[in-house]
This record gives structure tokens, sequence and C-alpha cells, in this order.
């Protein structure tokens, strides 16, 4: 798979410039953690980029799973990106409420899908808005059907077992989005019955070390230093996990801008490991 690095961010002055292209498609991918008391869908009918549709991804997902939003199977998300408009060839720029939050999570779903013209808004409609530029309410005008020609590259997926498999060895290394508090096993974790700690073997880089005050990514040289002095060697295969597989697509895209596009998200994350006693943790700083 052939990606340009050039074309995985891309600013708010640039979108604002091809609003009206016929070939871009702009997605609110915005949701909240379940304790935060929020309604992503409803903020977006607020409030949102002109012609934004929304992503909704706790629906386009595996209906099946009792763990959230993991990834649909390809048959579902060609349906739904066909009913929403998206289809072979087109642009896809995702964008999300905090900045960058969710939106890496939208951009790593195409990518396993085998749609490479997708990249996030750098600082989301937080910034959008900052700087004065419009927004609209309501639903967008219907788009026409497109085809979309799902082409899974599982190489970005891990599971539990390849986790398990991982986990202390030295073939990979597991990185961990999660807030230091989470990670050491010192704060509750947002979704009832779960664990406190992290994966055995694991390195924490909180995602929001990665990103401006104003949402947006940190610069290249920023994103190598911060993941050196975490113990992270980006010479070596990277596993991206969090809380529920939202976050750790800010660990994959930031490692995708520094040269390493190959870097996979375990989609269950510590919603999935946590819950399960048969796994072994670790709680207190990386070892």
């Amino acid at each position: 798979m052939q990606d340009a690095v050039a074309n995985w961010i891309v600013e708010t002055d640039w979108l604002a410039r091809h609003l009206d292209a016929p070939d871009l498609v702009i997605l609110d991918g915005s949701m909240h953690l379940p304790n935060a008391g929020r309604d992503a869908k409803a903020e977006y009918l607020a409030e949102h980029i002109p012609g934004a549709l929304f992503f909704d991804i706790n629906d386009i997902a595996d209906e099946t799973s009792p763990l959230p939003h993991m990834l649909p199977s390809t048959v579902k998300f060609a349906s739904r990106m066909k009913k929403m408009g998206i289809g072979d060839g087109m642009r896809v720029v995702a964008y999300d409420s905090e900045g960058l939050y969710s939106a890496a999570r939208v951009w790593w779903t195409f990518r396993v899908m085998g749609h490479t013209d997708v990249a996030v808004l750098n600082g989301g409609l937080k910034k959008w808005k900052a700087e004065g530029r419009p927004c609209e309410d309501g639903r967008p005008a219907p788009r026409s059907e497109r085809h979309f020609t799902p082409r899974f590259h599982g190489e970005f997926v891990r599971d539990v077992n390849d986790v398990k498999a991982l986990a202390g060895s030295p073939s990979a290394q597991i990185v961990d989005a999660r807030s230091a508090g989470r990670f050491e096993g010192t704060a509750p974790e947002p979704r009832a019955g779960l664990r406190s700690g992290h994966i055995p073997g694991s390195r924490n880089v909180p995602f929001t070390t990665l990103l401006n005050g104003d949402g947006t990514l940190k610069s290249v040289a920023e994103l190598r230093r911060i993941f050196a002095e975490a113990g992270v060697d980006t010479a070596r295969p990277v596993v991206a996990s969090c809380g529920s597989g939202v976050t750790a697509g800010v660990v994959a895209l930031a490692l995708a801008m520094i040269g390493r596009p190959d870097a996979a998200v375990y989609d269950g994350s510590w919603t999935e490991w946590g819950a399960d006693p048969s796994l072994p943790i670790e709680t207190g700083p990386a070892r």
C-alpha cells in the first residue's frame, strides 16, 4: 500500500478552499467517553463544518461484538459508505470536535478498508471555529449513492490473541495511548468493570502529549522525541492500544507522520483486556 505522508493531515485553510470540491467528502467523526454526558450526533446536528456528514463510530461497527465500536465487516462498511455517498476515488477528510481525538480512528478505519485517500483535519472543529470559519446546522443535503470497494488490510489490526503473543516479546512494542494515571493503575477507568493497569511490557504515550494546545498534531521532530523519551523504538513494529481502540488511532497517525505507516491498532484495547481476569496486567510505570 502506497500512502503519501503529506496527504494524511490537511490544514483548515486548505479545507476552506476546497469545501465545494466535487470529489471531497468531509466526515465529522466525533465521539465522547461514556462518562462525558455528551451526545456527539446531537452536537453535530447543532453545528458542523458545511457539508460534513456524521460518521457514527458507535454505529458503523460490528453489531455482533459485546465490545464497543469494533471494526465492522467489509460488507457492512461498504454498504454504509454507499448509502452515505462515499465511493471509490473520493477524497475523505475526517475531523472531530475536540481537535484530534476520534478523527484518527476514522482515518485508520478507512485505511483498514483499503481506502488510502483519507486525511485528518489538523485541529478539527475546535481550530476551525477558533479561526471564525463558517459552520452550519441540521442535516446536509443527501448525496447520490456511490460504489465503495473494500480491500481489507488486516496488517493494521490486532486482536487479543495477537497481543497475548506480543506482550513482553521483543518482536514488537505495544504503545498505550491512555493517560499515565490509567496506565499505571492510579486513576479509574471510565468504563465500569475494568481492572486498572496495563498490558505487560507496554509503553505509555498518552495521546494528549502528541498534540499542541489547539488540538493540532505536534511537529515531526517533537513526535520523534516524545516516542524516544517513552522508550519506544520506532525501528520496531508497533501495536497501538488505548481504552477502546479510538485514541490508539492518534498514536498510529503520529507514527505514520514520522515514517512508520505500518503501525497496527489493538481494536479491543483495554476494554477487552482489562475485563478478562485471565489476562495478565502490570501496574506502575512502564518497565
